[in-house]
């Protein structure tokens, strides 16, 4: 019989200076389009399957399957799935730290991949997962170690510091539904709603939402609802009362008239007018 016992040292070094404020799992569809959003805190994106690209800083960066995307917070930015391999990925969002690049100080936002490490990444973002959805007793305790975990493995990879954040702090609740929002624009969505899925009571949210984002949730919702329809407006020939339907709008009418107001612009003057700024780029190249 052989025995070997490995003592464990005391380490010198503390817990991380992170706070875990949500974790998300998300699926592009055929209609599906992330509109621009900036975070006070800092998101991680573990691509699990499918491609497409990254945008941020008037940039485009291709993304794939085992990709691993850092976002420090105040970024603006966003996502596009390619339509053949549609973008699957796992998120979480991080309070009190931020990433560097060794390489690349300045860097907001970093890239990195993990195929070769993707059996023991995957796991650790399965287990998140599952102790979220479940949410047996503890979990709170489980998931912010399986995220701490996941940060010091990152960590030996050595292609990053992290740094501690003074950022303007966001609550938990708050970066939960705005996240929420994000994800489900598209559905039946009232103050209620975000009251319930958030656990919370619907005017404390409204008041906690309002004085950490500026606005309302439900002109939060609003103003991603439109933000979404004008990718719509420009990039495809759907009806006005298509468009309404699929960025979750309860009437034609009511999108006309939340769109008018958040713009000063009708669905359909917006349409036009970003058909001629395109019409008239082409001739102008055409000439040359």
């Amino acid at each position: 019989m052989s025995n070997e016992v490995y003592e464990i040292p005391q380490s010198m070094r503390g817990r991380l200076p992170v706070k875990l404020l949500y974790v998300t799992k998300a699926k592009y569809d055929k209609d599906w389009h992330s509109t621009n959003h900036t975070h006070h805190f800092t998101e991680l994106l573990y691509i699990t399957k499918g491609k497409g690209t990254f945008v941020f800083s008037k940039e485009e960066i291709p993304v794939k399957e085992h990709d691993v995307i850092v976002i420090n917070p105040n970024v603006e930015h966003t996502e596009k799935s390619c339509p053949e391999q549609p973008l699957e990925y796992i998120a979480f969002g991080i309070l009190g730290l931020a990433f560097s690049s060794p390489d690349d100080p300045g860097a907001q936002v970093t890239f990195l991949n993990f195929k070769q490490d993707q059996e023991i990444y995957l796991f650790f973002l399965q287990q998140l997962m599952e102790e979220v959805e479940k949410q047996k007793e503890d979990y709170e305790l489980i998931i912010q170690n399986i995220v701490e975990m996941i940060l010091l493995r990152m960590m030996r990879k050595k292609v990053f510091h992290l740094e501690k954040t003074s950022s303007k702090k966001i609550s938990k609740d708050v970066a939960f539904i705005k996240n929420y929002i994000k994800l489900y624009f598209r559905e039946d969505i009232n103050l209620d709603t975000l009251a319930e899925v958030g656990h919370m009571n619907k005017y404390y949210l409204a008041h906690s939402f309002k004085k950490s984002v500026g606005v309302s949730p439900i002109e939060y919702l609003i103003q991603t609802r439109i933000r979404e329809s004008k990718i719509l407006l420009e990039t495809t020939n759907y009806p006005i009362s298509d468009i309404a339907t699929i960025t979750g709008f309860s009437s034609q009418s009511f999108f006309a008239q939340s769109f008018k107001r958040v713009t000063n612009q009708s669905p359909t003057q917006y349409r036009n007018a970003k058909n001629a700024m395109k019409n008239k780029g082409k001739k102008t190249k055409s000439k040359k």
